[in-house]
């Protein structure tokens, strides 16, 4: 078995990416260590500090799926999920909407 990273090499990598977390260092690494960015992050998942990063949308929030906001609705409501799909065809933003003003008409939210 060939050993792929000195201990020096670990050393280096789990303290860079302790430091600063992010998709940036483990290309820095990867291109200080002659390695692939595959290999590093493969690394450092094996040695317990890397993080996978967690995708936001544009507006900061954590996505979901228009499956998923119709499916609250039909949880609200109180009726399945198949009987009002077709909402899922809905823009996005009138699907939040509607959940929103659902919630407030049944004092879920303020």
């Amino acid at each position: 078995m060939s050993i792929n990273y000195t201990e020096e090499q670990v050393e280096l990598m789990v303290e860079a990416y302790k430091s600063n977390p992010s998709r940036e260092t483990v290309e820095d690494l990867a291109e200080s260590l002659d390695k692939s960015i595959k290999s590093i992050i493969g690394k450092l998942s094996r040695e317990g500090v890397y993080r996978k990063t967690v995708y936001k949308t544009k507006t900061g929030e954590d996505p979901e799926t228009k499956k998923e906001i119709v499916e609250v609705v039909s949880s609200i409501l109180e009726v399945s999920y198949e009987s009002i799909a077709g909402l899922e065809k809905s823009p996005k933003t009138c699907l939040k909407i509607l959940r929103s003003a659902i919630q407030k008409q049944m004092g879920l939210m303020e």
